[in-house]
């Protein structure tokens, strides 16, 4: 008999984010490699869980995972799971999942919370089509020819940003990517204290020069807006205003402007939003 490896997605902050799937995994296995034991017994004394438990990090030596490989080898069920969200995505595991792939084991994936979803679901801007960025380097010059690739992205940008790191790296984008893109900043997501800022680079960035920010951080950089022509966006609000007024339903008055004026329909949503909230 061959074990199986378990890829299991753990709530990003609030700890009922869970499901009976996931809790049933967690109970089954044999053991759980985690990326903090600290961290995952939380999960497990919250819902009454005991079971066998492994570090297994990005820092882990190669022979941690000939460990777990071993145990699967022997017929056991390994569960993966990360301190947050999704494990392989932003976080250990996809070695792990690779060599076990590669060694005929089966992977099952658990499905659950990813921080990058979460943020773009509520972030109010075009999640047609996007692209999952992760974290920026860490070293400056990296960082900055990294953003420099986002200019002209037609599609939403997401990506992770440490928060001693936040104010440095939306100074770089204000910079090489304009004082007026759009951006959204998700903090601390499903937590106690979760933070979305929406707006302006310049407008963002002056947020969190005066609030420290902490916890985990997801920035989205809606696509990239046409630089050819200067767009009023008093004007466009006003228009906009005056089509629903008129009847017309607010999905379709962004979307007639968004034709008209040649920018983003998220770009007027976003502006409509931040006007009502300032009456």
């Amino acid at each position: 008999m061959r074990g199986k490896l378990y890829v299991c997605g753990t709530p990003i902050g609030n700890l009922e984010d869970v499901s009976i799937r996931l809790l049933k995994t967690l109970r089954k296995v044999d053991l759980i490699a985690c990326e903090d034991t600290r961290h995952t017994i939380i999960l497990l004394n919250r819902y009454k869980i005991k079971n066998k438990l492994v570090s297994y990090h990005e820092f882990s030596k190669p022979g941690k995972t000939a460990y777990l490989l071993e145990q699967l080898k022997l017929g056991l069920s390994v569960a993966v799971v990360s301190d947050a969200g999704m494990p392989t995505i932003s976080d250990p595991g996809e070695g792990l999942v690779r060599r076990a792939i590669e060694a005929g084991f089966e992977v099952e994936v658990i499905p659950g919370p990813s921080a990058c979803t979460a943020a773009l679901a509520i972030a109010g801007i075009d999640s047609s089509s996007f692209i999952f960025a992760g974290f920026l380097p860490s070293k400056v010059a990296k960082r900055r020819e990294t953003i420099t690739s986002f200019k002209s992205e037609s599609r939403t940008v997401i990506l992770y940003e440490a928060p001693h790191r936040l104010v440095a790296t939306l100074a770089d984008i204000a910079t090489l990517l304009g004082e007026q893109r759009s951006i959204v900043v998700a903090r601390e997501l499903t937590k106690l204290h979760q933070e979305v800022q929406r707006g302006r680079v310049k407008e963002v960035l002056g947020y969190y020069q005066q609030n420290r920010p902490r916890g985990e951080i997801c920035m989205l950089l809606p696509a990239s807006e046409d630089e050819g022509s200067i767009v009023d966006m008093d004007v466009v609000m006003k228009e906009t205003r005056e089509l629903i007024r008129g009847g017309m339903e607010k999905k379709e008055a962004f979307k007639l402007k968004a034709r008209q004026y040649n920018i983003p329909k998220s770009t007027i949503y976003g502006c409509f939003i931040k006007a009502n909230n300032e009456d």
